[in-house]
């Protein structure tokens, strides 16, 4: 008997995550060198981790025989005293993902709702799905949340709204009288979910700690993947309301974040000067591709997190052709974009290099 047909049917006709190619796989396919390959696929840092922060780890690694610190209390402290908090609204994720996965298992069930924006971060409607719960999109016109149209779709069932600002892969803000508004509206059954991912890219960012200082039934989702540079630890943190905060706890595995991605975060997050180089590189490189494009007559989405999205035709097609001269982008059809591919900001050699291939392949296509 094949193990689908006892195993729960939601789970197995879910469509699994797929992540960017990584640059070693592409590697061997291709029998490419691992150092000549541009990945520009995962919205990561181009500068890496921030210099502090590999020190903090590199001793850390001395006593990585001891479990790590199950409660956090150095990294949620300082994250605390960062934003004028008790250390009670902190919550430590595997990754900001592992908050969102949280708070489906605190508040989704088969009878439960969460709303999310069309095009929005595509876990949402994979987590919904795996806990059994109904998940509403709701239209974004422009590709930027409809938060009064968000607001309408809430019913007696609903229990979770996320709020992806700015927005994955469209790289779109709200701002604060929209939030606002869209806040007065949600009655106190609804925990609405920040995913403020790409918050540091910001010039002037909205406020919704606000929300959280309230009282409000709020998470604020933050990570160092993105702008700190540590994607491979896997480390995020969810500034919440003390009562979404303690259910959030109870749900978390013991040891859910290891001892060298905590060191690591807690370095890092005092590095302002790799954080100042990272907003600036990643400003060159948005002012770079908006340019070209709007020179080249290509649709794009102007963004401000550190990834833009541009509309070329036949995004897995793209997608394809320039993975075998060795760039790795990301194609858009599993956001129901299929002509879209969206591009992360590397350096200026990653971004002239990503230029270059792309314009080799949409020349190909219109001959």
């Amino acid at each position: 008997m094949p193990t689908d047909a006892f195993a729960n049917r939601f789970v197995c006709d879910l469509i699994a995550y797929e992540p960017g190619k990584p640059i070693e796989e592409t590697a061997r396919e291709l029998g490419l060198n691992p150092a000549d390959i541009v990945k520009v696929a995962s919205n990561e840092n181009p500068l890496g981790p921030s210099p502090l922060a590999k020190e903090a780890m590199r001793k850390a690694l001395e006593e990585s025989h001891i479990y790590p610190d199950g409660g956090g209390w150095k990294l949620r402290s300082a994250i605390a005293q960062r934003f004028d908090m008790d250390i009670s609204n902190v919550v430590l994720g595997n990754g900001s993902n592992e908050i969102i996965e949280l708070l489906c298992h605190c508040f989704l069930n088969g009878r439960a709702e969460l709303i999310a924006s069309d095009h929005a971060f595509v876990v949402y409607k994979l987590m919904a799905t795996l806990f059994g719960a109904k998940y509403v999109e709701v239209p974004d016109p422009g590709f930027i949340h409809d938060l009064d149209a968000m607001a309408a779709a809430i019913t007696p069932d609903t229990r979770l709204v996320f709020i992806a600002n700015p927005n994955n892969p469209t790289g779109t803000m709200v701002g604060q009288e929209a939030l606002d508004r869209f806040m007065a509206k949600v009655p106190e059954h609804v925990v609405v979910a920040f995913d403020e991912a790409y918050h540091e890219f910001l010039d002037e960012a909205p406020d919704v700690l606000k929300y959280v200082r309230e009282g409000r039934n709020v998470a604020v989702l933050r990570t160092c993947s993105k702008i700190h540079g540590l994607a491979a630890l896997r480390i995020g943190y969810g500034l919440c309301s003390k009562g979404v905060a303690e259910i959030l706890q109870k749900a978390r595995q013991p040891f859910n974040t290891n001892a060298i991605a905590q060191a690591g975060a807690l370095a890092a997050l005092e590095d302002a000067d790799h954080v100042a180089k990272t907003r600036a590189i990643n400003k060159e490189g948005l002012a770079f591709y908006e340019a070209a494009f709007r020179q080249r007559g290509l649709e794009f989405v102007p963004s401000v997190a550190n990834f833009i999205l541009v509309r070329v035709g036949e995004g897995d097609r793209v997608f394809r052709e320039m993975l075998k001269q060795g760039v790795i982008i990301r194609a858009m059809s599993g956001y129901k974009l299929p002509d879209w591919v969206r591009i992360s900001i590397g350096t200026p050699a990653q971004n002239r290099r990503c230029l270059e291939v792309l314009d080799s392949v949409l020349s190909v296509a219109t001959v």
